[in-house]
C-alpha cells in the first residue's frame, strides 16, 4: 500500500523503475542537486538519472532476477533428473515429466526436421519466461519494501516487464534464425530466398523489402509482445495496490487468478513462435 507521503504518480513511477548501474558523465546535476566531476563516476541511478547512462548501463534487478530464476530452473531439473525412478514417481518428477512431454510434443508437431536443440531450448524458454512471469503474482510491496530495508531504493522483480530482458530473448533467437538459415541453405540460399521470393527476380528490390521486414518482424513482435502483456498486468497490480485495503482484496484475487492464464499464455506463445520461427528457418523452398 502506498505510503500518505507518497503521491500515487510517485507511487506508481517508483514501483515501475529499475534498479541501475551505470555511468554518470561529467557535469550531470544529481537528484539531490550535487554535479558530477570530472571522469564522470560509476552508481546506482536514481530516478530519471538512468537516461544519463548510456547503453552500458544495467539494470541490476532485472539480471538478478532473471538469472536467479534460471539456476532455480536448472537446479530442480537437475534434481529430478538425479532421482528419478521407473516406478512410482513422486509429486515433483510428475510434474516435471508433464511439462518435458507438453514441450516435447509441440516440438514434434511443429519442427519436421532434425536438430537437437530445438526440444531443450523450447524447455528453457517456456520454463524459464514462466518463472520470471509468476513473480508478477507477489503483492507488488512485498520484495521492495524489504529491498528499501536494506538501502535499495529500487526492486523490479519482474524480469519480463523490462524491455531489455525480453529484446534480449528475442534477439537470443533472433540469431539461431539467422545460423540455421544460413547453415541449412548456405549464403547464396539465403541471400536467393530474401531477393527472390515471392514475386521472382523481375521485382528484386521489393522481394528483398518485404522479406527483411518480415525477418526483422520476428524478434520485435517476440520480444514486444511478451513485455507489453507483462507490463499492463504489473500496472494494474499496481493500480490495484493505491485503493483502500478491502477494494484491493475485492479485485487483486480476481486479477491475480485471470493473471495466471496470462502469464502461462506467454511463455507458451514465445516458446511456440521460437519453435515455428526456426522450423521456418530449415525450410527450404
Amino acid at each position: 500500500m502506498a505510503s500518505g507521503t507518497v503521491t500515487s504518480s510517485e507511487y506508481i513511477s517508483h514501483h515501475l523503475t529499475n534498479l541501475t548501474f551505470g555511468k554518470l558523465p561529467e557535469g550531470t546535476t544529481r537528484y539531490d542537486g550535487s554535479v558530477v566531476g570530472e571522469g564522470g563516476t560509476w552508481t546506482f541511478a536514481h530516478g530519471a538519472e538512468a537516461a544519463d547512462m548510456g547503453f552500458w548501463a544495467i539494470n541490476v534487478d532485472t539480471m538478478f532476477w532473471s538469472i536467479g530464476l534460471g539456476l532455480l530452473f536448472i537446479w530442480l531439473f537437475q534434481k529430478v533428473a538425479k532421482s528419478v525412478t521407473a516406478g512410482v514417481p513422486g509429486n515433483t518428477q510428475n510434474f516435471v515429466e508433464t511439462i518435458i512431454e507438453f514441450v516435447d510434443d509441440n516440438v514434434k508437431s511443429i519442427f519436421h526436421h532434425k536438430n537437437d536443440l530445438i526440444a531443450p531450448l523450447g524447455l528453457t524458454i517456456f520454463v524459464w519466461i514462466f518463472l520470471m512471469n509468476t513473480m508478477d503474482l507477489i503483492p507488488v510491496d512485498w520484495i521492495p519494501f524489504i529491498a528499501a530495508e536494506m538501502g535499495i531504493s529500487y526492486m523490479k522483480v519482474v524480469p519480463t516487464t523490462d524491455v531489455n530482458a525480453t529484446a534480449g530473448m528475442a534477439l537470443a533467437v533472433f540469431g539461431l534464425i539467422i545460423y540455421y538459415s544460413i547453415q541449412q541453405k548456405g549464403v547464396k540460399g539465403f541471400v536467393a530466398e530474401l531477393t527472390l521470393q515471392p514475386l521472382g527476380k523481375w521485382l528484386l528490390p521489393f522481394n528483398l523489402f518485404l522479406e527483411v521486414v518480415g525477418l526483422l518482424a520476428k524478434p520485435i513482435s517476440l520480444a514486444l509482445r511478451l513485455f507489453g502483456n507483462m507490463y499492463a498486468g504489473e500496472m494494474i497490480f499496481i493500480l490495484i495496490a493505491l485503493l483502500p485495503f478491502w477494494a484491493q482484496w475485492v479485485l487483486s484475487v480476481p486479477w491475480a487468478i485471470f493473471h495466471i492464464l496470462v502469464i502461462t499464455l506467454q511463455a507458451f506463445i514465445f516458446m511456440v513462435l521460437t519453435i515455428v520461427y526456426l522450423a521456418m528457418a530449415h525450410d527450404s523452398h
